[in-house]
């Protein structure tokens, strides 16, 4: 084991490979919360899309029942 440590190549290969986790890591986060970001975003839209079909089918449906009024009379 100590014959391992005292290679002067194994310290600064085991620095750059944790320096590249961290930055792995750390890449990884905001890539996940720019990804929860879209689907919120997504879900926004859906939502005011819904809402805007509905009030639509109401306009709707008060444009035929205006209709059917001046059908009779």
């Amino acid at each position: 084991m100590e014959g391992i440590l005292t290679n002067p190549i194994i310290i600064p290969l085991g620095v750059f490979l944790m320096v590249i986790f961290i930055v792995a890591i750390v890449s990884m986060r905001k890539m996940r919360e720019r990804e929860l970001q879209a689907h919120q975003e997504l879900r926004i839209r859906e939502m005011e899309h819904e809402r805007k079909l509905k009030e639509m089918e109401i306009e709707k449906a008060k444009l035929e029942l205006e209709r059917a009024k001046a059908g009779k009379s």
